[in-house]
């Protein structure tokens, strides 16, 4: 399995949960959210900002950085998009 180290400014994707304020907007074609890393715990752990599906901002602290495939990504966490698991791939 590839895997990618979090820094500051990269754009990931945040899969919100029923616990999150913005779960409302999920319903749009549930589609994950897009956030860029804020702050960085650990190569595992990531503080986010936010944008949900209407382009409204909010932050997400201490959320898990899967580093499995997209699809499998679980609630609460936070993944890379497949493009950047292909390309980290090419470079290993």
């Amino acid at each position: 399995m590839t895997t990618i180290k979090p820094t500051i400014g990269r754009v990931v994707w945040y899969q919100p949960d029923s616990r999150d304020t913005a779960y409302k907007y999920r319903a749009m074609g549930d589609q994950r959210h897009s956030a860029m890393i804020a702050y960085v715990h650990s190569d595992s752990m990531v503080n986010l900002a936010v944008n949900d599906a209407n382009g409204n901002q909010y932050a997400k602290t201490s959320v898990p950085l899967f580093q499995g495939e997209a699809e499998d990504c679980p609630p609460g966490e936070c993944c890379w998009m497949p493009y950047q698991k292909k390309q980290a791939a090419k470079e290993e």
